[in-house]
Parts: structure tokens; C-alpha cells; sequence
């Protein structure tokens, strides 16, 4: 083996010594500034619920950026010429750009979201109006307990997830508002499709005929009460004579079944009593017959069958009375009018005096078009349409021409 003259050897060295700063300086690493940028538009990105609005976008700006990051870790030096690209800037460079994409089709969508959300919470809030106006016309607020209640939080609670920007819960809130209200529509419907009974509706008008016939044969008065338009006509010698509004108890429109339901009995009846002033705990009073046979079978009926709580009564003191006082402003399930209107029948009826209460006498009475209404949604109705105030109604007063 030849052995390098010592001065060659020394030349070398000098020849790497001088070569070792050209090698450091092709050392080619990540900008910083660019990692911190991506790593900022991944913060917005996730900030703009990318992954909700733009899933495949998303997803695939995380794969290239999980698998940039893996390459910084393993690949911390890469050596290559000066005059080359740096292959980690030019990724970055590239993986901000489509994160900057990727950012706006996410806020696009989120807008686009949020109109239809809001357009749809708002058509949602219109149905409820409506739905509550209505279910008011009739009456039937009671008969809904708390479901009114709990609908009317779904449908906040769907503006309110909205107004957050999270969408999936508001959507969701506002599909079990609206099918709450479909099934408070349909239990209407269940309770009070009587209304809408061609059959029933006939019968009600015939118990109406007979008492009117009553009214002629015997020269005498009679009363008859049509729940549907919460009025109250005076017939003298089978003539309509008078007609004054009225107000039924608090849950007035459905059939009563039993004590403290607060509905008004439907039936014909007798005047058992004239109460004045100072002998009833209202301004004055006709007190009728009720519970009366009929009464009676269809509560132990529905008694049997587990209808109505086992220990439920069946009650009595319905009455057709004036008003009171404020507190005393809501009949319990009998028939209201106002003083004077009670004052002008305290002349005309007696104590013998047949009243005949009915659900309606027509097929198109206020409760069945307002039960086809809330079956169809409601959404092609006008959203005041509700009834008058029970004190302008208290105050009306309508004759009715004599025949």
C-alpha cells in the first residue's frame, strides 16, 4: 500500500475544512412562519365547523397536513442544491391555500344553513301562533296540558341552537316541535271529532227541533246553548226571541265526564231553581238538572271501561249564572252571561223551563273547521284568527228578529 506524502494529506484536509460551511448551508428545513399559518388555518377551520359544513374538504386537508407533520418529524434536515425549491415550503405554501378554500366553502354553506334554518324556525314560530290561536278558538287549551308547554320550548330551543350556529340540534328540536303539534292535533281531532260528525251534528239539531216545538206547543220559554258559538237563544212560544253570547268552563268545549273537568254538559235539561242575588256565589242563577239519567249511565259507563279516573265523581250545581267578581271570572264547566243578559232572563224564565245544550247544529261549526285546520298544518290560514275577547263578548248583545 502507498503511502500520501504528508503534504498532499494536509492539502485534503484543508480542502474538506473549506467545503464544510457550502454543505451547512443546503440544509433545507420548514419555515416556521408557514407551519405556524397552517397550523392557525386548521384553528379556523375547525372553529368554522368545517368537518359539519364541507366533510370531504375537511377531511382531506387533514390528511395532507397529518402527513406534512410526519414528514417534518422524520425528515428533520433534507439536503438539496441552493438553487433548488425547498419541498416543505412548497407544501405548506400549498396546504394553506387549499385550507384557505376549504374555510370559505365552509362559511358558505354555513350561510346558506343558516338562512334556510332561520326561514324554516320562522315558518315553525308562524305554526305555533297559529296552532295556539286556534286550539284558543276552541277552547281546548286545558284539554293539552303541558304538552302546550313543552312545544312551545322545543320551538325556543330550535331558535336558540339556531342562533348558536348548531344546526343538527335546532333541526332536531324543531322536528319534535312539529310532531307535538301533530299529535295534539290528532288528540283533538280524537276528542272533539264529534263536531265534525255529520251524524252527531244531526242529532244534536234534532234535540234542538224538539225543544223549539216545545216552545210552541206549550206557549211557553225555552233555552238552547250551542257550545260551537258559545251562545245562548231565547225562545218564547217557539220564536227566537234573544241571543246572547256566553262563556263554558274552562275546558268547555269537550263532553263532561266527570266533577272538575271543566267542561259544559251537553244534554237537555230543566230549570230546578231560580237562584237571586245573595244565594249563589255568582250575580244570579238558573240551577239545572244535571247529573240527569243520561249523565248518569254515560259516567258509570265510562267508568267501567277506565275512561275516567276510578275515583272520580260525577258532580252536580251546573248552572247558567251572571258573572261575579274578577277572581270568580271563569265558569268551573257552567254556561256564563253577563249581568244584564242574566238580569233580562230572570224576567222570561222559571223554574220548569226546558234548556237543551248542544255541541253544534251545523257541519261547519267553528270546532270542526278549526280541527281540519290544525290537521292540515295551518300553515295557509291567517294568523289573527282568533275568537273576539271574552269581555267584548260579554257585552254583545244580539236580537234575533222575530219569525
Amino acid at each position: 500500500m502507498t503511502r500520501l506524502p504528508s503534504h498532499v494529506l494536509r492539502a485534503a484536509a484543508v480542502i474538506v475544512a473549506l467545503s464544510m460551511p457550502l454543505l451547512s448551508a443546503c440544509v433545507q428545513q420548514a419555515p416556521q412562519d408557514l407551519v405556524q399559518s397552517v397550523e392557525d388555518m386548521d384553528r379556523q377551520l375547525v372553529m368554522a365547523h368545517s368537518a359539519e359544513f364541507a366533510p370531504v374538504e375537511y377531511s382531506r386537508f387533514v390528511q395532507q397536513w397529518v402527513a406534512l407533520k410526519e414528514r417534518l418529524r422524520l425528515d428533520d434536515d433534507v439536503i438539496g442544491w441552493p438553487w433548488e425549491e425547498n419541498p416543505f415550503e412548497t407544501d405548506l405554501r400549498a396546504l394553506q391555500e387549499e385550507g384557505s378554500r376549504v374555510l370559505a366553502l365552509a362559511k358558505d354553506k354555513h350561510k346558506a344553513e343558516r338562512r334556510g334554518a332561520a326561514s324554516h324556525i320562522a315558518r315553525l314560530e308562524r305554526r305555533l301562533r297559529r296552532f295556539t290561536n286556534r286550539v284558543d278558538q276552541i277552547g281546548s287549551r286545558v284539554a293539552l296540558g303541558e304538552k302546550r308547554v313543552e312545544t312551545e320550548l322545543l320551538v325556543k330551543q330550535a331558535r336558540s341552537f339556531m342562533e348558536q350556529g348548531q344546526f343538527v340540534h335546532s333541526k332536531r328540536a324543531a322536528r319534535q316541535a312539529d310532531e307535538r303539534m301533530a299529535s295534539q292535533a290528532a288528540q283533538l281531532n280524537s276528542e272533539l271529532g264529534r263536531y265534525a260528525d255529520r251524524a252527531q251534528v244531526d242529532h244534536w239539531r234534532t234535540m234542538v227541533r224538539r225543544t223549539v216545538d216545545w216552545s210552541r206547543q206549550h206557549q211557553a220559554t225555552a233555552l238552547v246553548v250551542v257550545k260551537a258559538t258559545k251562545r245562548l237563544t231565547l225562545y218564547r212560544n217557539g220564536q227566537a226571541v234573544a241571543s246572547y253570547p256566553v262563556r263554558l268552563g274552562f275546558n268547555g268545549v269537550q263532553e263532561k265526564r266527570y266533577e272538575d273537568d271543566g267542561a259544559t254538559p251537553e244534554g237537555s235539561y230543566r230549570v230546578v231553581r231560580m237562584r237571586d242575588r245573595g244565594h249563589t256565589d255568582f250575580y244570579r242563577a238558573f240551577l239545572l238538572d244535571y247529573p240527569n239519567t243520561d249523565d248518569q249511565r254515560r259516567f258509570q259507563s265510562a267508568r267501567k271501561t277506565g275512561a275516567i279516573p276510578a275515583q272520580a265523581r260525577i258532580g252536580g250545581n251546573i248552572e247558567i249564572h251572571g258573572e261575579a267578581n274578577r277572581q270568580l271570572s271563569q265558569t268551573l264547566g257552567c254556561v256564563m252571561l253577563g249581568n244584564r243578559q242574566m238580569d233580562m232572563l230572570f224576567r222570561e224564565v222559571e223554574v220548569g223551563t226546558p234548556v237543551t245544550i248542544v255541541g253544534a247544529v251545523d257541519v261547519d261549526n267553528t270546532v270542526a273547521v278549526v280541527l281540519a285546520q290544525l290537521d292540515q298544518g295551518g300553515d295557509d290560514a291567517d294568523e289573527d284568527d282568533a275568537d273576539p275577547s271574552d269581555e267584548q263578548a260579554m257585552t254583545d248583545e244580539t236580537i234575533v228578529e222575530q219569525s
